[in-house]
C-alpha cells in the first residue's frame, strides 16, 4: 500500500513565489521526515497569479521534473512521482533524457505518472491544438519505452520522426521507471485495463460512484486481454485530518468550496475554447461540480474527519475499490492556514497510515 502526498504547489493569495517554493519543499521534507512513502508533484500550466478570478488555484508547478530533481537531492528514501507528466506537451526524445537523469539523481526513487489533461489552456499556450492530444501522447509513451529499453531506435509517426537515435543514460531503475497513466473517462480506463497499464485516479473531480464504475470496466478490459491479477490503481483524493470533527469540516470549507466551483468554471471554458469536443463525461461532471454543496462533496469526494473517521473511510475505499494506494490532497483549493496543513499531514502519518498498511 502506497501512501504519498499529492503537491499541487499553491501559491497563497498575497503570498510571495518564493515562500510558494519554500512551502513546497517543506512539505516534501514533512512527507520524508514522517515515514509516508512518495511526494507526487502536479503539473500545471499557467496558473495564474490571480488566482480565484479565473477559476484556477495559482501554482508554481509548471516544470514538475526541475521541482523533482531539486527534492531528490533534499531527500533520501521517499520516493518521487510526477502526476502527471502532459505528454502531448513535450518531444519524447528530450523527455526520455530527463526522466533517465532525473531517475538516476534519485538513484532509482522515480515514479512517472503520464497522462493528457482535460482542459484545453495548456495547449492552447504551447500552440498544440487538443484534438491532436491522444494521437500525440500514444507516440509519446511508444517512443519513451523504447529509448530507455533499445540502444538505438527510429521512430516515424504523424508528429514525429527520427533516425539512429541513442538515449543515453538509460534509466538507474530495470527496464524503467514504474510508468501510471492517468485516467478520468469512460474510454481510457477500459484501454489502460487491455494495455496492462499502472493507473492514477483522481476522485475529487469525479464522484466516488463513478470511480468505483470505471475501475471495474478498468479490471474487466484487464482480465479479457489475459494480464495476469488484478491491475494496479492509486487512488488520489482530497484528505484532511484535524483532532476534532469541526476542525476538520470547517478549516478546509472554504478553500475547498471555491476551488470546485472554479474547477466546475473551467470545465465549461475548456469544453467551450475547444469548440464543444471535451466528452459529454465531462460536461455532466462539470454541472455536477457547479451544483454540489459542501455536504455533498463530503460524502462522494472527500474524506475529511478525525483520524479515526479518515482511517475508517480509507480502509473502506481499499477495501471496496481494491486500491495499490492512496495520495492525499491535503491543501485543496491552497487555502489551509500553513500550521494546520503541516498538522494534518503529520495526523495522517502517524495515526492513520498505520491503519492502512
Amino acid at each position: 500500500m502506497h501512501l504519498g502526498v499529492f503537491l499541487h504547489c499553491e501559491r497563497r493569495s498575497n503570498g510571495s513565489l518564493e515562500e510558494a517554493f519554500e512551502e513546497a519543499f517543506s512539505l516534501a521534507d514533512l512527507t520524508e521526515r514522517e515515514g509516508l512513502d512518495g511526494v507526487w508533484l502536479a503539473e500545471l500550466h499557467f496558473a495564474s497569479l490571480d488566482g480565484q478570478a479565473n477559476g484556477r488555484t495559482p501554482s508554481i508547478a509548471a516544470a514538475p521534473l526541475i521541482l523533482a530533481t531539486a527534492l531528490a537531492t533534499r531527500t533520501r528514501k521517499v520516493r518521487i512521482g510526477i502526476a502527471v507528466s502532459l505528454l502531448p506537451l513535450v518531444h519524447p526524445v528530450r523527455l526520455a533524457e530527463e526522466v533517465a537523469t532525473l531517475d538516476h539523481i534519485s538513484k532509482g526513487r522515480l515514479d512517472l505518472g503520464v497522462g493528457r489533461s482535460g482542459f484545453q489552456i495548456a495547449y492552447a499556450g504551447y500552440g498544440i491544438p487538443y484534438t491532436e492530444s491522444r494521437e500525440r501522447f500514444d507516440e509519446c509513451l511508444e517512443i519513451l519505452t523504447k529509448a530507455w529499453t533499445q540502444e538505438k531506435i527510429s521512430f516515424s509517426g504523424k508528429y514525429t520522426r527520427f533516425e539512429e537515435v541513442s538515449v543515453v543514460p538509460k534509466p538507474f531503475q530495470k527496464p524503467h521507471p514504474p510508468v501510471r497513466v492517468a485516467a478520468s473517462t469512460n474510454e481510457t480506463f477500459p484501454k489502460a485495463g487491455r494495455n496492462g497499464s499502472k493507473l492514477f485516479v483522481r476522485m475529487g473531480s469525479s464522484p466516488v460512484k463513478e470511480v468505483a464504475q470505471h475501475l471495474e470496466a478498468y479490471r474487466h478490459a484487464w482480465q479479457e486481454a489475459g494480464h495476469p491479477g488484478h491491475g494496479d490503481a492509486i487512488l488520489s483524493l482530497p484528505v484532511y485530518v484535524a483532532e476534532t470533527e469541526e476542525r476538520a469540516l470547517e478549516e478546509p470549507r472554504s478553500g475547498t468550496v471555491n476551488y470546485y466551483r472554479g474547477l466546475a468554471a473551467r470545465f465549461h471554458r475548456a469544453n467551450s475554447a475547444a469548440g464543444g469536443i471535451l466528452s459529454q463525461e465531462r460536461v455532466a461532471r462539470a454541472e455536477g461540480l457547479a451544483h454540489a454543496d459542501y455536504e455533498e462533496m463530503l460524502r462522494d469526494r472527500l474524506v475529511f474527519g478525525t483520524p479515526e473517521t479518515v482511517a475508517k473511510r480509507l480502509v473502506a475505499l481499499r477495501d471496496d475499490l481494491r486500491l495499490s494506494g492512496f495520495l492525499i490532497e491535503p491543501n485543496i483549493g491552497g487555502a489551509t492556514p500553513r500550521d494546520r496543513l503541516f498538522n494534518s499531514v503529520q495526523l495522517f502519518a502517524k495515526e492513520v497510515a498505520p491503519a492502512l498498511r
